[in-house]
């Protein structure tokens, strides 16, 4: 008996009215800190094209582009490593397509990261909105509500500051 690990309970239920996960805690229960956090987060991804079109010389408006893609990839290595945490608490179960989520996210983002530029940022906006179409299409029933919901907001918002940097990039004389 002592091989047993015992396991946390899940903090999610499935309600009877409805085949979504939703939190058991209050509407809103990822709380206000987690939310300014992650709004927070789209700090960077806003300040780079505002860089871009006010940074007098082509290195530095080429330093904020390479920043724009750095982040942009570590954002998305990030939102895979969310699956892959939930997967090992045992959260979420393991399947070929929970491991593909949970790594291929971190794939793209190296490979924006070595395209670099525009090329970089292009990838990193498909591969946001690919991975957003996996998690509300693919797990999307396996996942809270009120994380969908952030996870669309931010998703939007990083996509549209993305494609800002590369639609400028060039307009600065960086393509």
């Amino acid at each position: 008996m002592g091989d047993r690990v015992a396991r946390p309970a899940p903090r999610h239920t499935v309600t009877s009215d409805s085949s979504r996960r939703e939190s058991s805690g209050p509407r809103g229960s990822l709380g206000t800190a987690a939310e300014l956090a992650a709004y927070a987060g789209l700090v960077p991804l806003a300040a780079c094209p505002i860089a871009m079109a006010f940074l007098p010389s082509y290195a530095l408006r080429l330093l904020a582009e390479q920043i724009a893609v750095a982040y942009g990839a570590m954002v998305l290595a990030s939102l895979g490593a969310v699956h892959w945490g939930l997967a090992l608490a045992g959260r979420l179960e393991w399947t070929p397509r929970r491991i593909a989520g949970a790594i291929l996210p971190a794939v793209c983002g190296a490979a924006s990261v070595v395209l670099n530029g525009q090329r970089g940022l292009a990838l990193l906006v498909v591969s946001l909105g690919v991975f957003w179409l996996y998690e509300h299409r693919g797990a999307g029933e396996e996942l809270p509500e009120d994380y969908l919901k952030l996870r669309r907001h931010l998703t939007l918002a990083g996509c549209c500051l993305l494609a800002l940097t590369m639609i400028l990039s060039d307009s600065v004389g960086l393509a």
